[in-house]
């Protein structure tokens, strides 16, 4: 699926108020160019669809931002998110997934523009598709920021492998089994770390629990086989621009400043609060 580049033009161009041989100046395009462009004859090249973006993102004309708003408001179904490192090919698959992530191998969604772009902004090829989800006679299940979500990452990260027949790991790998499709929290590297050392019996369930929240990543679903994918439909791929990629990395790397103080400061207030692995799993 290509980018909407003809229609985005269109736009970014009549919020600007310029002409098409005004916008071809800018930039330093010729004015036929810029005319098939917007009316779909021609599909541009990768350097040309950059200056488009860019320029409208130089301009505070934030389209992704504003794609968000429109398709809340045009659609009644629930609006996800899915980011990439480089575009869907075919079908939408749970073999797009990785066997080692969070619960396992499945489709993964975020509910925000922010949250997605955030993810992969430091690929450079990279882009984000907008889904709508008809939940209609699916089946799901929920988790939280508590003991289960984390010995459930865990577990399907291959971390508990000498806990695997534990009566409380049976029951959580039965209880996503038996779904669709999982509402729960997103981990990222810093989790998997700090999960690491609630597994490594480091720190106990509370501190982790505590310093996991203090992230505060938001939510993700996870689609867990073809008949939850085959219910979200893509609406568009959207393409992000250099300069609004450097936008978002400024923004995570504040984000996980701040985070990182309050894990610290969770691991000091909740220290010899709660349990240890072994305690939970004996």
């Amino acid at each position: 699926m290509n980018f909407n580049v003809n229609e985005d033009l269109k736009v970014i161009r009549e919020m600007l108020e310029l002409s098409q041989e005004k916008m071809a100046n800018e930039l330093e395009l010729d004015v036929k160019t810029i005319n098939r462009i917007e009316n779909g004859y021609n599909y541009p090249n990768a350097d040309t669809i950059e200056k488009i973006y860019d320029y409208a993102y130089k301009h505070n004309i934030k389209l992704n931002n504003i794609k968000e708003m429109f398709y809340k408001e045009e659609t009644t179904n629930k609006l996800l998110f899915h980011g990439t490192k480089t575009m869907i090919d075919g079908d939408i698959t749970i073999e797009y997934g990785r066997d080692n992530s969070d619960f396992g191998k499945g489709f993964y969604c975020g509910e925000s523009i922010e949250q997605t772009i955030s993810f992969i902004s430091r690929y450079p090829n990279s882009s984000f598709y907008i889904l709508s989800f008809d939940d209609k006679e699916l089946k799901s299940t929920t988790f939280t920021v508590n003991q289960e979500w984390m010995l459930a990452v865990a577990y399907f990260r291959g971390k508990l492998n000498d806990y695997k027949d534990n009566p409380k790991l049976i029951k959580i790998v039965e209880k996503v089994k038996n779904v669709d499709y999982i509402y729960a929290p997103i981990a990222d590297n810093r989790m998997f770390t700090i999960i690491d050392n609630f597994i490594d019996g480091l720190i106990t369930d509370e501190q982790c629990k505590h310093s996991l929240a203090a992230t505060n990543l938001g939510n993700q679903y996870v689609f867990l086989n073809d008949k939850a994918t085959s219910r979200l439909q893509i609406l568009e791929r959207c393409y992000i621009s250099n300069l609004e990629r450097e936008k978002y990395l400024e923004i995570k790397k504040t984000e996980v400043d701040d985070g990182d103080n309050k894990v610290k400061l969770a691991m000091i207030k909740y220290k010899n609060q709660g349990k240890y692995i072994e305690e939970i799993l004996k």
